[in-house]
């Protein structure tokens, strides 16, 4: 769902209260409902610090749009590198109001027929994790469709209006209700229902869609069960860019909204220094847990349907490949959109009309993200070592470092050619290509358009 008018409505949340005594012992009781458990649980699921996310839009994955479309193509995500794949919301639409959107969920613990059935998405499951996949599934908790069938059972669970009618809370997304976090047994139910699938369907972790509009203290109540079932280690991912998620709410990592926006719109679009990422940077990791990861993308289904593919947004394909090697390297959990990785030149919605990529079509970035993520996924540097900024105004710079391994980053983020002066505390001897292995000595570079170099020593 597109977000940018969700922050400025979150006024409108703001006198919802947080979980009581009473909620917490009605949550304390859903483990009782849960359904019987469907296969193993996965042994596989990474630190969430060490994940590579694949999201997939299944209404433009393939020409038949189900799981089982995804599933034909589980050997190509596997070969990408990833160990995660988000699939995006899997539930049934509502059809009052409807708008086409799968963000206004009619049915938590039920799967949209347009992509199949319950069977189909274990099979999904089950080949994902026979190929050392988890896999996650997208959480819309902050409101269902107006036909829901809690708007008629229990009405008091939504936010009503002065006139006693039921609030939508962005006019432009007229199919959505407004749940109510003040009370015990709404959240209860979606305790519940978010208990379901870990069980119905052995899924790893949840993308929780539109973070800041749920309370802090759902969330913490939330987490909380959801984290005490002992059977399953569990990925979660709170579309928020606040550091409050994993600070307080029990998330391992949120979505930084402040890095794709300077990168796109401050440094690409306007020119302005690639210093500011180190401030983004600072920010988001000021007095955090070791653990904590933002997660960073060039693409993703918002970003590709509402603004354009990583090509249209940052120069071409050497833009959009600078571009993610920066959001892939310096300090995150990297995303990777479905069709991106083979330079998808169109956008791929996700309501309206559908559009297809069209995997027949071979592009040489396909081997590009491979080679990048594999050596991301060699390296605990890259993913967990201390990070230390050498960036100019217009080439983003850096190290990162764990005991003996050192990696340098260099990525010209222009489209012109640009001088770089290696400072001597990095040092200009023993440093070698990441990819062919071959000696660099350093000292005053230029960088081509877009060039990047990853080195180690």
């Amino acid at each position: 769902m597109n977000k940018s008018t969700f922050f400025s409505s979150l006024t409108l949340l703001a006198g919802l209260i947080g979980a009581g005594s009473a909620g917490a012992q009605t949550a304390a009781k859903v483990a009782s409902k849960d359904p019987a458990p469907y296969g193993k649980p996965f042994a596989g699921v990474p630190a969430s610090q060490n994940a590579t996310i694949y999201q997939v839009n299944m209404r433009g994955f393939s020409q038949e749009g189900t799981f089982r479309g995804v599933l034909a193509r589980m050997d190509s995500i596997k070969a990408l590198g990833v160990n995660v794949v988000y699939l995006m919301p899997i539930f049934p639409i509502g059809k009052l109001r409807a708008v086409d959107s799968p963000f206004a969920v009619r049915d938590y613990t039920a799967v949209n027929p347009e992509f199949g059935t319950l069977a189909d998405l274990r099979a999904l499951v089950d080949a994902a994790h026979s190929r050392g996949l988890a896999v996650m599934l997208d959480w819309v908790g902050n409101h269902t469709s107006f036909d829901h069938a809690w708007v008629a059972q229990h009405p008091d669970w939504y936010v009503h209006d002065a006139s006693g009618a039921i609030v939508n809370p962005i006019p432009e997304w007229k199919d959505i209700a407004q749940l109510d976090f003040a009370k015990p047994a709404m959240r209860a139910a979606m305790i519940s229902a978010l208990r379901y699938w870990v069980f119905a369907a052995n899924i790893d972790g949840y993308r929780f869609d539109y973070a800041d509009g749920p309370t802090q203290a759902f969330f913490t109540e939330a987490l909380q069960n959801l984290n005490s079932i002992k059977t399953h280690k569990l990925l979660l991912l709170a579309e928020g860019d606040k550091k409050k998620y994993y600070l307080k709410g029990g998330f391992q990592m949120c979505y930084d909204f402040g890095f794709i926006n300077v990168l796109k719109h401050d440094i690409f679009a306007q020119g302005k220094s690639v210093k500011l990422i180190d401030s983004v940077n600072t920010a988001n990791y000021r007095d955090t847990p070791p653990s904590a990861r933002m997660l960073r993308y060039t693409s993703n289904h918002d970003v590709n349907a509402w603004e354009g593919t990583p090509q249209q947004l940052f120069g071409g394909e050497r833009g959009s490949m600078a571009a993610f090697v920066v959001a892939s390297y310096m300090k995150a959990v990297p995303l990777i959109y479905n069709g991106q990785e083979v330079g998808h030149p169109e956008r791929i919605p996700f309501m309206g009309p559908r559009k297809p990529i069209n995997w027949a079509v071979k592009s040489p970035l396909t081997q590009e993200y491979k080679r990048l993520i594999r050596f991301r996924n060699g390296s605990n540097a890259v993913r967990n070592g201390a990070l230390a900024s050498y960036s100019t105004d217009d080439v983003c710079a850096f190290t990162k470092i764990d005991g003996n391994e050192k990696v340098l980053t260099l990525v010209n983020l222009r489209n012109a050619p640009v001088s770089y002066q290696v400072p001597a505390s990095v040092g200009a001897a023993g440093w070698r290509n990441a990819f062919d292995g071959q000696s660099v000595a350093l000292s005053q570079l230029t960088l081509q358009p877009f060039q990047y170099l990853i080195l180690t020593k």
